[in-house]
């Protein structure tokens, strides 16, 4: 398959300089980052988030979220006529 984008200056000097310094073609480095960018993104989806968040256990002198519920005003319907 062939597909053709366009690529600002900044961005293509700095593949070609990339794939330069790995003495491999453009294509074959842009290949290599696409191919290794999707495997990464599909299996490793939640590890965005950093150790400290994924961690935390929350305060447990903290009441729950939805305890306070009853205390929010009743929502207002717009008068249609």
């Amino acid at each position: 398959m062939q597909i053709t984008i366009q690529l600002p200056d900044d961005l293509k000097q700095h593949l070609i300089h990339q794939a330069t310094q790995l003495n491999v073609s453009l294509e074959t480095f842009i290949l290599q980052s696409l191919r290794q960018l999707s495997q990464s993104s599909s299996n490793n989806i939640a590890s965005q988030w950093s150790e400290t968040v994924l961690s935390y256990t929350g305060t447990p002198d903290l009441p729950a979220f939805e305890s306070y519920r009853d205390d929010l005003l009743p929502s207002r319907e717009p008068e249609l006529f």
